[in-house]
């Protein structure tokens, strides 16, 4: 995918679908009555971030930085910081074919499966 084009105007229907379920981190820290106001994933997508800017390959890093502004602000302006940034950067990687959706969705299948097995959250959709 060429660093100029619009990935504002690619549709991720995945990300579409997990935003409708109002998932973030102050909803569920206040549903499971956790304290910490930084979700336990924060550090994580950090370090993702840090290490896609010095590879600089999959995503250079102003295409990162100018995708993630365009994306938070433009397609998913209702999430609260960091979800849109955890979204923007799931967004720009699938768009850039980097990942795709079923493969990402695999992923928090996977996530989610663990966490209910370990009794950390209930069952959901």
């Amino acid at each position: 995918m060429p660093v100029d084009q619009d990935v504002t105007r690619i549709r991720v229907r995945l990300l579409e679908q997990m935003i409708t379920r109002g998932q973030v981190w102050s909803r569920m820290a206040d549903k499971y009555g956790v304290e910490n106001p930084s979700p336990p994933w924060k550090s994580s997508l950090d370090g993702v971030c840090d290490a896609l800017d010095r590879e600089g390959t999959a995503l250079p890093l102003l295409a990162r930085r100018d995708e993630e502004d365009r994306l938070t602000g433009e397609v998913y302006p209702a999430l609260p910081f960091p979800e849109n940034q955890l979204v923007a950067l799931a967004h720009s990687l699938i768009a850039r074919k980097v990942i795709d959706e079923a493969e990402l969705a695999a992923h928090i299948a996977e996530v989610r499966a663990r966490l209910e097995a370990d009794g950390t959250t209930r069952p959901g959709p």
